[in-house]
Parts: structure tokens; C-alpha cells; sequence
């Protein structure tokens, strides 16, 4: 078993950015080779407006020609109780609900601000629950907005509490525009775990500053096991401005696997995958084992040997 859970989140957080609209057929290959190289949850959609993130609006589709997969959990975002309806019909595994710390966030997100968002979330979450769809949840903008600057840990907290309320079985904590530092990452899980010890918490960060793999270290120092990652750090929110792409899955599991602790992931199997995606999106990537050609990352080497 492996030391920590990364879900690949390309398919969703990753192509949702980018300007061109990756064919359904191409995003199950991806999410085939992705299985393949030893993940075990990925996020690979969102229920959303299609006329505002178009390259989601075949979320559905994917779900059901990608079907069962033994050992793999799929899952997508949902903001609303039309978001559930949809998740509800293909038949997912697990819906991600997320609300945003700030209210400014909220609203260019969420058409709403946090108290209404959360409201929205308490009908979109008994949905799921009903069709025994597992529900996780994110709260976004944990660390900085683009519009109201940086959040305090304790509303983070008690958002938390609330989204555990309505059934998440694990919180993750999201640096959506990437500007978050190692000791804000910390003061803020510790917030949360003070607050709330009995919740399984997660990080969701992005690569704005150069910040996210130092961040990622600490949160691990902090008890994190659950890092959300994009391959090649593509990706970014298209409702927060400045924000840069997801930390790379390739450089954090070179991290890992470097510190001695298991991904469970194989690299030669994430290079390919990884190349295939250079070929989909049509652009070079943006991590840093991107750039290095055939660059070796290893495997764990056990820090006990």
C-alpha cells in the first residue's frame, strides 16, 4: 500500500484551462494510461455549465464509456443540485462538492457568495448521499483570493466543520491561485486539525510562485496523505485571475519518491502518459521533469534501508 494518495485531477482541474476542447475518445485513453501507471483516484470531470467551462460539458459521456473501474475511483466537482442530478445519472463514484473561503471567489465561481454557496450545497450533497454516491469536499481559496487577499484560517475551519456536516468524508484544502507559502499551508491545516481532529484532510495546490512542491513537503511533515496533482502542472481556475497551473504530478511524485515515501505510482508509465498528454493538449507542459529529456525519476527509495 502505498505512503500517500495522490489523485491525478488533468482531466479536470488540467484541461479546463486550456484554450483548445480534448476529444472524449482522447481524455479515456488518458484516464486508461493514468489507471495504468498506478493511480488509484482520479478526478477526471465537473458537472457545470457547459457555456461556462466548455471543455467539461462531456463530463457525462467520459463517465459512462470509461464504466467500472476494479480498484480506481472516479470522481467529478459538483457545485448545485443540477450538478448532482447529472453525477446521479451517469452514475459516478464520487462527487467533490467545493465552496470557496472568500466571498469574492464565491462569486465569480459560484454566481453566489459563500453563505449562499453553502446553502446550495445542502440539497446538492443529500442528493448524492440518497443515490449512495460518496461525496468528498473542497474548500477553495483556503489560503489567498484573488479579490479579498489572504483567508483566515478560522473561517476555513469552520467551513470545514460544515462540509463535514453535510456528509464529506474528507475536507481538501485548495490554493487555487497558487500565492500561498509553506508556513500559511501549515497555519492553516494546523487550524483546521485543532479545530476539527477527526476529519481526514487533504491539499489541493497550484504552482503560481514556485511554492507548491515546499508546501506539499510541509503538509506531509503536517500528517497530509492526500495530495490533489496535474501532470505536467497544467491547468489553473478560470474564475481566478493570475492564477498558474496545478502542481505537477511527474515533479511531485519525483519529490516523493526521492524522500523515500511510496506513490504507488510507476514512473516509466507516467512518462508515456505524460507524453500522450503533450500530444493532446498540443503544447509543451509545464513542469520541470517536462523539460528534461527522459528525465529519471525514481522509485521510492525507502528512507529505512
Amino acid at each position: 500500500m502505498a505512503d500517500v494518495l495522490i489523485t491525478e485531477t488533468a482531466m479536470r482541474d488540467g484541461l479546463q484551462n486550456e484554450p483548445g476542447i480534448v476529444p472524449t475518445a482522447t481524455k479515456v485513453r488518458l484516464t486508461r494510461m493514468l489507471v495504468a501507471a498506478g493511480f488509484t483516484s482520479l478526478e477526471i470531470g465537473a458537472f457545470v455549465r457547459p457555456d461556462r467551462v466548455p471543455s467539461m460539458a462531456d463530463t457525462d459521456e467520459l463517465v459512462t464509456a470509461l464504466g467500472a473501474v476494479p480498484g480506481v475511483t472516479l470522481q467529478a466537482l459538483a457545485f448545485n443540485s443540477a450538478g448532482a442530478d447529472r453525477a446521479v445519472a451517469c452514475g459516478i463514484d464520487t462527487v467533490r462538492i467545493t465552496v470557496s473561503a472568500s466571498d469574492g471567489h464565491s462569486r465569480a465561481n459560484a454566481g453566489a457568495d459563500t453563505a449562499r454557496a453553502m446553502a446550495r450545497l445542502e440539497r446538492c450533497a443529500g442528493t448524492l448521499a440518497d443515490s449512495g454516491i460518496r461525496v468528498e469536499a473542497a474548500v477553495a481559496t483556503a489560503f489567498v483570493c484573488p479579490f479579498d487577499g489572504d483567508t483566515d484560517p478560522a473561517r476555513v475551519a469552520h467551513l470545514a466543520g460544515s462540509l463535514r456536516q453535510l456528509g464529506a468524508e474528507r475536507i481538501h484544502l485548495a490554493d487555487t491561485i497558487g500565492a500561498a507559502h509553506p508556513a500559511q499551508v501549515c497555519r492553516t491545516i494546523g487550524t483546521v486539525q485543532d479545530a476539527h481532529p477527526e476529519l481526514e484532510l487533504g491539499l489541493h495546490l497550484h504552482n503560481t510562485y514556485g511554492m507548491a512542491l515546499a508546501s506539499a513537503r510541509e503538509g506531509h511533515r503536517r500528517g497530509i496523505r492526500r495530495f490533489d496533482a496535474a501532470l505536467g502542472g497544467i491547468g489553473g481556475c478560470p474564475f481566478a485571475p493570475g492564477a498558474a497551473g496545478n502542481i505537477a504530478t511527474d515533479d511531485l511524485v519525483n519529490l516523493f519518491h526521492h524522500d523515500g515515501i511510496d506513490t504507488g505510482v510507476d514512473p516509466d508509465a507516467l512518462t508515456a502518459a505524460r507524453a500522450e498528454l503533450r500530444t493532446a493538449v498540443g503544447r509543451e507542459l509545464d513542469s520541470a521533469l517536462s523539460a528534461v529529456p527522459a528525465p529519471p525519476v525514481p522509485r521510492p527509495a525507502r528512507s529505512d534501508a
